[in-house]
């Protein structure tokens, strides 16, 4: 008798004996892979797809050559978008692959892998993101220090501290990060999007690769261009977005729910 589909909520059977998905989703996922080079905006700052005597890497050997824990790479990329994590393994997205991904399926373990072509460890944004990782890891091990934290409170930019110890500049901000912290949901604040742009988001939600922009200040005219150059950045990306202004933050438990859940992200 045939396997249920592996994808969460679909209870079709598999296409054959031995594989993981129904039809559909086979089809959809070799039609993704197969498009997804040609239908994707490339950042010029990424590693192109490999050619067939690239050397590639896995997120074992890549975190040999970072002196990391293997499991620290898959979730950094996911982080980034160039990953998705799926019930019998990693499937690498359309920005994944043009990063330089190779999606891979090891038939006798029955799960998705993916392999790097070694541009990835000279990515920048990759990097960036791996060094900012690594560097809240050691300052939430470093027991009873509170030197590096009271430097932060001390000379962050930001005026209000959130629930979390976040520092954001605005009441709305805070009423955001607050609200992001009480549904559960880690998140991040001012992260740079995985593009070579000089460009950072307001919140950024992992589990969904959603991001959150707080639109303040609309009389200002060169705060309105910059605005209109953000959402174009996230239109060319094709980035998951919600946008938020005064009138939402009165609002944020009624409206919150609806948009993350457009994205995949339920809030109880």
């Amino acid at each position: 008798m045939l396997d249920v589909c592996s994808i969460s909520g679909c209870t079709q059977l598999v296409a054959k004996p031995g594989h993981t998905l129904c039809y559909e989703h086979w089809k959809a996922n070799k039609l993704t892979v197969n498009k997804a080079v040609s239908s994707t905006p490339v950042p010029k700052n990424v590693a192109q797809s490999p050619s067939s005597t690239s050397v590639l890497l896995s997120a074992t050997k890549i975190s040999e050559r970072l002196g990391s824990s293997r499991n620290a790479i898959n979730p950094i990329l996911a982080e980034l978008g160039l990953l998705d994590k799926v019930q019998n393994g990693w499937l690498a997205t359309r920005l994944g692959l043009s990063f330089g991904a190779v999606q891979k399926y090891d038939n006798n373990k029955n799960n998705y892998y993916v392999l790097w072509s070694e541009g990835i460890l000279n990515n920048q944004i990759f990097i960036d993101t791996f060094r900012r990782a690594s560097l809240q890891d050691t300052e939430t091990n470093s027991n009873g220090d509170n030197s590096k934290l009271e430097f932060r409170e001390k000379f962050h930019a930001g005026s209000y501290r959130t629930t979390d110890g976040h520092w954001v500049r605005s009441k709305a901000e805070l009423a955001i990060d607050n609200w992001l912290y009480m549904a559960s949901l880690v998140h991040a604040y001012e992260r740079k999007l995985p593009i070579e742009e000089e460009v950072y988001c307001d919140f950024y939600i992992p589990s969904g690769r959603v991001y959150i922009e707080y639109w303040g200040y609309e009389d200002n005219p060169e705060y309105l261009y910059r605005k209109q150059e953000k959402q174009r950045i996230y239109q060319k990306y094709e980035f998951n977005l919600i946008e938020l202004t005064d009138e939402h933050i009165k609002n944020l438990d009624d409206l919150l729910p609806t948009k993350l859940r457009v994205f995949g992200i339920t809030v109880d």
